[in-house]
This record gives structure tokens, C-alpha cells and sequence, in this order.
């Protein structure tokens, strides 16, 4: 019987690696002495139990292969929009997620100066519907963005595996019930929380990719449209004027430095040199014509 139990379990490991939903199996060195005839009258009968559990499993995930799958898309957006009364839209916003079957996920209210932000969860088939409702609340629609993700083939993978995992299951609990020896009960019990674990991780995966795929998530951000006088202070700051023209007059100064500095170093040394060439040239000159003998007089002819 022990060897019944461990052969079955072999085989049940098998089948979830193939699934890539299990480990190896850790229990087939653990065989005791059986007759031979027991032994293949007990992997006979495991063999058809996973042949039918194959074949029902097979069966029903045959269509979800074959049949075209209904396509699940996650869709999500953002949104501002810039209007007079933050409060009042705020409400209109409220009133249009309840009246398309949505909800408010979450809100950041402000006062009517202030701008105000909401996470809508709303139905993906009405989507569109809420954009467009959303775009009569605004006078200016500052931003808008949208995104789609098609998740089909992960939901069909997720279910496949989940049904895999409970066909398993279901043969496990029927190798619990045929168990006599205390460490086949506690082997197969083993891998049984196993396969349970592995099933309601997966429930939970699927349980929030559908979520996501049902209700679409859309960002609203309020923001008050500034009055026009309002609009023209907020564009001029004296502050800024100021600190401009002081660095104008900084530059200026900065210039008129510069030219100093040249004349300084440049240009006054060069004045100076030329200016003793001239002195020497000129008392070298007044030298030479007061050596130079003076002509005599002209005598009449």
C-alpha cells in the first residue's frame, strides 16, 4: 500500500512540473517492499485516475484555447481640467462617477483657491462616456492622457493553471483517503497544502487582474481658473524687476571696470613710452641745431 501511495504521488509531481505549477517530487526513494502485482494494480489505477482528471481538465480548457477568449483591457487615465469653482465640479464629478456606476477610490479636496484631485473607478465599458462628460465640466482641459492594457492571455493563463492545480488537488485528496501509514498521510498532506497555497495565490492574482480589467481607473485634477487681474499680478513681480536692474547697473559698472583696467595696464604704459620718445627726440634735435655753427652775414652785392 505504502508503495501504491508514493507511486501515485510521483506521478501527481510529475504532472504539476509539467504545469510549472510544483516542485520536483521528493518521495519516490522512500518505496517499500509491495508484491510487484500490487504495485501495477495500484499505478494502473493512478494512471487512469490522472487519464480522467487529464481528460476532464482537458476538456474544460479545450474551449479556452480554441474559442476565441473575451478580451479584458485595463485601462487607465489622467486628466486636468481648469474651471471657475472647484467646489461645485467637484461635486459634478461625484454625481457623474455614481450616475455611469463607478465610485470615488480617493480624493485631495482643497478650499476654492486651492486645486483638488480624485481617483475614479468606473466601469472600462464606460470609459469614453466619462471622458466626455468630464470634458463639459472644464472651461480648458489643461492635460489629458489615456492608456490601454491587454490582459486576455494572462487571465487565460491564470485560469488554466488554477484549473490544473485543482484537478491535482482533487487527486491528492483521493490518495489522503486511501492512506494507511502515518508518513504517507503526512506526505500527501504535505504536498496537498502545497497545491492549495499555489491555487488561492493564484485566486488572488486573477481576482486583481480582473479588478483592474471591470473597473477602469481615472484621474481628475481641478485646478481654479485665476481671475484676469489676479492672473496679471501673479505675472508680474517687483522683486524680480528689481533684481534685474541692479544686475543691469551691475553690468554697466562692470564695463566701464574693464576699460579702466585696460587703460591702467595697456594702453597708459604705451602712452608713456611714446610720450619720452618724443621728449628725447626733441632735446636730441635742439641739441644738434645749437652745435651747429650759426651762418654769417649776407654781404650786400
Amino acid at each position: 500500500m505504502k508503495r501504491s501511495i508514493i507511486t501515485a504521488l510521483a506521478l501527481l509531481s510529475l504532472l504539476l512540473a509539467a504545469c510549472a505549477s510544483a516542485g520536483s517530487a521528493q518521495l519516490s526513494g522512500q518505496a517499500g517492499e509491495q508484491p510487484v502485482a500490487e504495485a501495477s494494480e495500484a499505478s494502473a489505477a493512478d494512471g487512469s485516475n490522472q487519464s480522467s482528471n487529464r481528460d476532464a481538465t482537458g476538456a474544460g480548457e479545450a474551449p479556452s484555447y480554441a474559442a476565441p477568449a473575451e478580451q479584458r483591457i485595463i485601462k487607465t487615465g489622467e486628466m486636468s481640467l481648469e474651471v471657475q469653482n472647484v467646489a461645485s465640479t467637484l461635486a459634478s464629478v461625484r454625481r457623474i462617477a455614481a450616475e455611469i456606476g463607478g465610485y470615488i477610490g480617493g480624493s485631495q479636496a482643497g478650499t476654492l483657491e486651492q486645486s483638488a484631485t480624485l481617483t475614479l473607478r468606473i466601469p472600462a465599458s464606460r470609459f469614453d462616456e466619462a471622458l466626455s462628460r468630464l470634458r463639459e465640466l472644464g472651461e480648458t482641459v489643461v492635460e489629458e492622457s489615456t492608456r490601454e492594457q491587454d490582459v486576455t492571455s494572462q487571465v487565460v493563463d491564470l485560469e488554466a493553471r488554477i484549473s490544473n492545480l485543482e484537478a491535482s488537488e482533487a487527486s491528492y485528496r483521493a490518495l489522503a483517503e486511501r492512506a494507511e501509514r502515518v508518513e504517507d498521510v503526512l506526505a500527501v498532506q504535505s504536498r496537498l497544502d502545497q497545491v492549495r497555497g499555489e491555487i488561492e495565490q493564484l485566486r488572488a492574482q486573477l481576482e486583481n487582474v480582473s479588478d483592474q480589467a471591470d473597473l477602469s481607473t481615472l484621474t481628475v485634477t481641478l485646478i481654479p481658473r485665476a481671475a484676469p487681474v489676479q492672473a496679471q499680478a501673479e505675472g508680474w513681480d517687483p522683486g524680480a524687476r528689481l533684481a534685474e536692474a541692479v544686475a543691469a547697473l551691475v553690468g554697466v559698472g562692470q564695463g566701464v571696470l574693464n576699460v579702466l583696467i585696460w587703460i591702467a595696464i595697456v594702453l597708459l604704459p604705451i602712452l608713456v613710452v611714446f610720450g619720452l620718445l618724443v621728449v628725447v627726440g626733441l632735446r636730441v634735435a635742439t641739441e644738434i641745431r645749437r652745435r651747429l655753427p650759426s651762418p654769417g652775414p649776407i654781404e650786400p652785392s
